[in-house]
């Protein structure tokens, strides 16, 4: 923790900030492309057993992710988010390290678990950056520690399937808990932020967070519109490959174009994340949200229609890149809307809503799908979009959110 007296510069934070959520986020998907041949490994078989226990031991992540963040959001409020970071990346290379010592796949779904209520670097590294950052660059601020995440998620499957086949599947864990160790060694040497700690007698309950907010209806709106984001990304993920194979027919390289139709939208979002951060910054981050709700909604649709697979490619990339301008919209909303001293807590709160979303939205693509066919997933998901743009633009409307001011932290 920083002394009272240190001045922080918000800049060098959302620099290492960044590189922490690169890391964990390459941590966290470094072991995505082999997970199911690891459920297999600790002697699960047959078909039907190892999609079940694939698909639990993914998504009891998300799970208890969503039940500990408030949790983990109340004591970042009470002793700062800095030390949340610490507990975080140093929680999870523990978790690492015995994932890759796992004897059976009930040590390994306890794990998992484990992963889920010990996470949060990045909604914590969120809420840090948000509270220091002047409040008229929060926009591209947020876009900017966006990149981050994003950034190491594309890479991490990459390098984590080239580290499987050359040393095998448990050393990726010991190496990605040695990544998570680094996250940890910079956030402890490079991280300050001034917090003077709350007592916990002084704490808000829950009920006296929302009663103290501006607006209570509009910070839920933003929780659902986090939800409502997941889910639309994660409702095509179950049937993407399937899909890619109908539209592109009898093709060798399968996997390569369904993998780069899938990491297409991920590219586009950090390439538009920081830029329509900042021009957020500039009109609003409340114009930038609904108007790029309508435009997912409007490519959506489309995608139900296509015919080969290159047209699917380039509407996912536009998706994305629409994409990445939303969760730093929610996010700046979020910060003009509550104050610094419940911050952590409405941050980790959008973070159960977005963990709920993760785990939700395979769901609904795979009913769908079972029930109506692939294209049918794209139009459902379309629709839920757009009932979440008329909902955030009546949120929006009812009380419109000006830039407050804002007086930034003293620079080194």
């Amino acid at each position: 923790m920083a002394l009272a007296s240190e001045p922080v510069n918000w800049r060098r934070n959302l620099f290492i900030t960044w590189i922490g959520c690169f890391l964990t986020g390459s941590a966290f998907s470094l072991v995505m492309p082999f997970l199911p041949l690891y459920v297999e490994a600790l002697g699960v078989s047959g078909h039907q057993e190892l999609n079940m226990w694939s698909g639990l031991v993914f998504s009891i992540t998300f799970l208890f992710s969503a039940v500990a963040s408030p949790f983990w959001g109340g004591l970042a409020d009470r002793h700062g988010r800095r030390l949340m970071l610490l507990r975080s990346a140093l929680g999870m290379a523990i978790v690492m390290v015995l994932m890759g010592m796992a004897q059976n796949i009930w040590q390994f779904l306890l794990l998992r678990a484990l992963l889920g209520l010990l996470g949060g670097f990045i909604p914590n590294a969120n809420a840090l950056i948000a509270t220091q950052v002047p409040r008229n660059r929060s926009g591209w601020a947020l876009g900017t520690l966006s990149t981050g995440g994003v950034s190491g998620a594309l890479i991490g499957p990459l390098i984590g399937g080239l580290l499987a086949d050359q040393y095998g599947l448990r050393p990726v864990f010991f190496i990605t808990a040695t990544v998570l160790f680094i996250c940890f060694l910079l956030t402890l040497f490079c991280v300050k932020e001034q917090f003077t700690p709350v007592k916990k007698k002084d704490m808000l309950h829950a009920r006296q967070v929302f009663a103290a907010l501006k607006n209570p209806k509009l910070i839920l709106s933003l929780f659902v519109t986090s939800m409502i984001i997941q889910i639309a990304t994660g409702s095509i993920a179950p049937i993407l490959t399937l899909y890619v194979r109908d539209l592109a027919g009898d093709t060798h390289n399968l996997a390569f174009i369904s993998g780069l139709i899938a990491s297409v939208p991920g590219v586009a979002a950090l390439i538009s994340a920081p830029k329509l951060g900042k021009l957020g910054d500039r009109i609003g981050p409340e114009r930038i949200l609904v108007f790029m709700l309508i435009v997912s909604v409007l490519l959506l649709i489309p995608m139900a229609f296509v015919q080969e697979p290159w047209q699917l490619g380039i509407l996912r990339f536009l998706l994305g890149a629409a994409d990445g301008a939303l969760l730093p919209a929610v996010q700046s909303l979020l910060i003009y809307n509550c104050t610094n001293q419940v911050a952590g807590r409405i941050f980790s709160y959008n973070q159960s809503f977005r963990d709920v979303g993760n785990v939700s939205g395979p769901l609904l693509g795979a009913a769908v799908s079972a029930s109506y066919g692939f294209r049918a997933v794209f139009c459902v998901t379309a629709l839920v979009v757009l009932f979440n743009v008329f909902y955030s633009w009546w949120c929006l409307q009812r009380r419109p959110t000006k830039i407050p001011e804002n007086k930034p932290q003293e620079e080194q």
